[in-house]
């Protein structure tokens, strides 16, 4: 099927590795041109190398979206590098450390509210007049299944993701017809986001008491993931390249589960 895409510009944050790097290949399969953002400058000129491959122009920019400061300076010095302009939005970035409610501390919850949410608002502000010049532009938010169904751990996470769904809800009434808003709600996904030093497998290896793996297997068994596996990088970027597409010309505002089976509310 024709999803419409190639030549179009896409800006993906979070883009360097994990579910933001396969987006961005899904993207340039398409023929889509890919512009990047991320704070890991080594892998994003790896995964800028790779889109160039499949014959499409890659832009990158080494940024901090943690800070307005950073959101700004880097999609300011990406927009000059775009002759184009925009036509998709991908909000990628994410960060999770999941640990106890009371362990908590109110640092990690500003730094999470940061980067989940605080990043989607900045990017998303910043390039809406950009995006308002293009006839079908859509933008997609990366959420997770925790924002519609929370689990004990990690709380702070869950929050901020459905902060980010209902922001999709409101985005998507304020910006019609112009502008498609969607966000994809992925389940556990084996990407860099939970195998990297401190990200969610070694969280759950310390609440399981387990090494990382094996401690991830047993969330997925207390879950009871119909599915019983994690999901691939490449099953979410799938999702999100079709709702940026043309066959997805009428959705907008709603919230696609790419988890597995663990949602288990019909609405």
């Amino acid at each position: 099927m024709e999803t419409g895409l190639a030549g179009k510009t896409v800006v993906i944050t979070g883009a360097a590795n994990g579910i933001g790097r396969a987006t961005a290949l899904a993207f340039a399969k398409e023929g889509a041109h890919v512009a990047m953002l991320d704070h890991d400058s080594g892998k994003l000129a790896e995964t800028a190398a790779l889109i160039r491959d499949c014959g499409v122009e890659a832009f990158s920019v080494e940024a901090d979206l943690s800070t307005a400061a950073g959101v700004k300076a880097g999609l300011d010095a990406m927009l000059a590098q775009l002759p184009r302009g925009v036509d998709v939005l991908i909000n990628n970035v994410g960060h999770g450390d999941p640990k106890p409610f009371e362990e908590i501390t109110d640092e990690q919850w500003e730094r999470t509210f940061a980067i989940n949410l605080m990043s989607m608002v900045r990017v998303t502000r910043h390039l809406l007049p950009v995006l308002r010049q293009k006839d079908k532009a859509a933008i997609v938010s990366n959420a997770s299944d925790l924002g519609r169904q929370p689990e004990t751990a990690p709380a702070d996470y869950a929050a901020m993701k459905s902060a980010m769904l209902a922001l999709t809800k409101s985005l998507a009434r304020a910006e019609a017809p112009r502008i498609r808003v969607n966000a994809v709600a992925p389940g556990p996904i084996w990407s860099t986001f939970w195998s990297r030093p401190g990200g969610f497998a070694d969280g759950m290896a310390s609440i399981h008491n387990m090494p990382p793996r094996q401690a991830v297997d047993h969330e997925m068994k207390l879950r009871q993931l119909p599915l019983a596996r994690l999901g691939e990088p490449e099953e979410v970027a799938n999702v999100m390249v079709f709702l940026a597409s043309d066959l997805a010309s009428y959705v907008t505002s709603s919230v696609w589960g790419v988890d597995g089976g663990s949602i288990r509310n019909i609405v």
